[in-house]
């Protein structure tokens, strides 16, 4: 069989969630699966290496203009001119007019439960891409064979949403196998020594997404070191000094920008070095459809703070100390827990490694696999 993956993104330097999800896949069916043809469609851009070749991947770069065009005009004329028997859409949307049978990942539907083109939180980037897909993805998701969401928590959000059926299933993400307990200090030298981490800090993986919680966040952490022995950093990842400055003064907190880290974009390699340095692990997001960072802290070691919350219970388990995201005092108290117990500490460690076992990249990818035959199959049965 002959399946197209529509990875427009894949080429970009800059990766995030739902990139590396669809990157994963296509390196684990690289290794799973060696008999049937793959066709992957990307956009040019400058990270051409990010694919591994394969003697069965095909890759095709599309240019198609901006972020629509391509995917509503070059993306369904190339898989048809492919003779793909199935397109696979990795990241929300997809074309609403194809000729060729659609499989959709649905990662969650948050830009449909609440949007607004004129709140003040969120860059325009991302209202615009939100009502994008506000407007695209109840079509696609309809003419679908399949939609494939991340947790049985999204699978029943989509469902009471959308009305879907059996054409709606769940496949969990992963966790990479690079993120992982480092034992080799020079390894975590140079990632301290490169990105200028203190000795004692907090990592928050937080961004301008009004989900991440970030006000929450800082209002808590600001409350934390005002009472604490120990002064402590808060390390934070690609977030714009502008950016930052405002959520300090909105919130009136604007004397701890000198205890905060700002590392700039760290590529996911060089991720988990970061992880293993900081002493918690702080995610404790209003909403998430998965959360892969949660199983990436844990699978470095680390104790996770993370959100009652949405999926995040569900990918949890009893491994990471669970909080109410709207409450600046329960972030608060957890991060003093979390650092003056030692039992709960080490508890959180242990079980943490053990939860991140369960998640494989390698595990979704022949999820994915055996969903792509049934389809086939089906066609096959059907003509």
């Amino acid at each position: 069989m002959k399946i197209g993956i529509e990875g427009q993104r894949l080429y970009r330097k800059k990766k995030h969630g739902m990139d590396m999800v669809a990157l994963e896949l296509i390196k684990n069916l690289q290794k799973i699966d060696h008999d049937n043809e793959y066709v992957i469609f990307v956009k040019p851009d400058e990270d051409r290496g990010c694919i591994p070749e394969a003697a069965n991947f095909k890759i095709v770069e599309l240019k198609g203009g901006p972020y629509p065009l391509w995917e509503q005009v070059a993306l369904p004329r190339a898989a048809e001119q492919e003779a793909c028997e199935l397109l696979h859409c990795t990241s929300n949307t997809g074309p609403v007019k194809c000729n060729v049978p659609l499989i959709t990942t649905l990662h969650d539907i948050i830009y449909l439960e609440s949007i607004s083109l004129f709140k003040k939180s969120g860059t325009w980037y991302q209202k615009f891409g939100n009502m994008y897909r506000r407007w695209i993805v109840p079509p696609v998701v309809h003419k679908s064979v399949k939609v494939v969401t991340v947790s049985e928590f999204e699978k029943k959000r989509i469902r009471d949403f959308m009305g879907l059926g059996d054409n709606l299933v769940a496949i969990y993400n992963g966790v990479g196998e690079h993120f992982r307990k480092i034992d080799d200090q020079t390894m975590l030298d140079a990632a301290k020594s490169k990105y200028n981490l203190p000795d004692n800090f907090i990592f928050f993986l937080g961004n301008t997404d009004p989900k991440k919680n970030t006000p929450n966040v800082l209002r808590a952490f600001a409350d934390f070191n005002a009472n604490s022995d120990i002064q402590y950093k808060l390390v934070m990842l690609d977030y714009e000094e502008n950016a930052l400055q405002q959520v300090l003064s909105d919130i009136g907190h604007s004397e701890i920008r000198k205890d905060i880290v700002m590392t700039g974009y760290v590529p996911n390699a060089e991720l988990p070095a970061i992880v293993n340095l900081c002493k918690v692990f702080l995610y404790p997001s209003l909403r998430e459809s998965f959360g892969i960072p949660i199983l990436e802290g844990m699978a470095c070691g680390v104790p996770v703070i993370t959100s009652n919350t949405s999926s995040m219970p569900e990918i949890a388990g009893d491994a990471a100390l669970l909080v109410d995201p709207a409450s600046t005092v329960g972030i608060t108290v957890a991060i003093r827990k979390v650092l003056t117990d030692d039992n709960l500490n080490k508890s959180l460690r242990e079980k943490g490694l053990k939860q991140a076992q369960k998640f494989s990249w390698k595990i979704m990818a022949e999820n994915y696999l055996k969903l792509y035959k049934e389809i086939i199959s089906a066609k096959g049965n059907e003509e």
